[in-house]
């Protein structure tokens, strides 16, 4: 019987690599891959749907989905967490020295349905009390001028939001036009003033294990999403794709623990992994709806505050309901 022959575009992990390679297999599949940045990737998912499946930005797919457009349907396979705490830059000069000091000053984003900045704005309404309409937003791209929003949002009542087609937010920030950047992007100064601008945190790691502690949030940026007539007429493609994804992943995982060979090039890894289980359980990185409602949740809840998702919705709402049991022996 021949295979199902699908096309995927996603950026090259190590824990997706397995199944791209064929080492890992989905049955009844034939995966066509396409490795590309995820810039590049969003913006041909979001407007042309060029791929069967494909890697898709958490934020626009759930404010997609909001909108009553199905066009594509989700997986629960998050091949990119990343917690970001990280991804609050400022001047090393500048007055911004704490999350408190972000009231009344204006702050860059690349997009405010970018995923990043959805969970930043997030932990700095619910964890530090500054409210979106406290911050002046100024929406850029961060190193190259010209980027616009790729989905529909409706901002709260109150929020100052101006774009700036301009001008990089890098170029704004170096100029002191704007006091703060939040991106998944890190900003990239010019030849000789790359000093000039900091991490809010410079022990962001440690702020980051607190906040994780505290809230059991693990922050999902992107997702794996297909087009909705390919599940229509192929509904087994689901749960076929999560268990090959799923494969994959712990066979990088596997990687990771073993101490006879040096998969990585970096020292230390199994000491990594078994600290990563000691704080998330373990499976350190899960997929599946059920080991990430917590996470889920919260980023719906904070989308549909800040307007990136026009309606409230929960975790349940973003899959189809083969996604919502998983099969028990």
């Amino acid at each position: 019987m021949s295979k199902l022959t699908l096309s995927l575009a996603v950026n090259d992990y190590d824990h997706v690599r397995d199944l791209l390679t064929g080492r890992v297999a989905a049955e009844g599949i034939e995966l066509v891959p396409s490795v590309l940045p995820v810039e590049e990737i969003f913006y041909r998912t979001t407007h042309f749907q060029e791929w069967d499946l494909s890697e898709m930005s958490l934020a626009k797919y759930a404010s997609l989905r909001s909108q009553g457009d199905d066009r594509l349907i989700g997986l629960p396979v998050f091949p990119s967490r990343v917690f970001r705490l990280s991804s609050l830059y400022v001047r090393s000069d500048g007055s911004v020295r704490s999350p408190a000091d972000l009231r009344g000053k204006r702050v860059g984003v690349p997009e405010w349905a970018q995923t990043a900045a959805v969970y930043s704005r997030g932990w700095l309404a619910h964890e530090q009390g500054v409210a979106l309409e406290d911050i002046e937003w100024v929406q850029g791209g961060v190193n190259q001028a010209g980027r616009r929003e790729k989905v529909d949002v409706q901002l709260p009542a109150g929020v100052r939001y101006r774009p700036s087609p301009d001008r990089s937010l890098t170029a704004l920030l170096l100029d002191g036009e704007i006091d703060a950047i939040l991106s998944a992007r890190p900003p990239a100064p010019p030849p000789g003033r790359e000093g000039e601008v900091v991490r809010l945190f410079k022990d962001f790691a440690g702020e980051e294990r607190a906040y994780f502690g505290k809230t059991g949030i693990f922050p999902i940026m992107h997702l794996i999403v297909m087009r909705r007539e390919v599940f229509a007429a192929n509904r087994w493609i689901a749960g076929n794709l999560l268990k090959a994804f799923t494969q994959a992943k712990d066979a990088s995982v596997a990687r990771l623990d073993d101490i006879t060979c040096s998969h990585f090039p970096l020292p230390w890894m199994s000491e990594h992994t078994a600290s990563a289980r000691a704080m998330f359980g373990a499976d350190p990185w899960p997929y599946g709806i059920a080991a990430n409602r917590i996470t889920l949740d919260a980023f719906l809840r904070f989308a549909f505050e800040q307007g990136v998702c026009h309606r409230s919705m929960q975790a349940d709402d973003l899959f189809p309901p083969e996604m919502h049991a998983a099969v028990r022996v």
